[in-house]
């Protein structure tokens, strides 16, 4: 069954799956500034638009267009700035 998650008063969304390539999120950012925390390693890919990612340890934002990835490691914090509406894919490592 999909599942339907909503952050930041709605200017995130997410739709979770679970398939053969394992547990996934697709989702859709509105323009803004945000923090997320993770549990498991995450791989996260730009579908559409881009993503300015502060990942833990970094100095500076890096932006990510579309078809580029970034890891983010297990437990721990990282800011996103989205400056057009932009879609992700997000696949969680076991």
């Amino acid at each position: 069954m999909l599942k339907v998650n909503e952050y930041f008063d709605g200017q995130v969304k997410s739709i979770a799956l679970n398939n053969s390539e394992g547990p996934l999120t697709v989702g859709v950012m509105e323009v803004g500034e945000y923090e997320f925390s993770t549990s498991k390693d995450e791989e996260m890919t730009v579908v559409s638009g881009a993503l300015l990612v502060m990942l833990p340890g970094d100095a500076s934002l890096r932006t990510f267009h579309k078809g580029q990835s970034f890891n983010v490691p297990a437990n721990s914090v990282f800011q996103v700035t989205v400056e057009e509406q932009s879609a992700y894919l997000c696949r969680y490592m076991d």
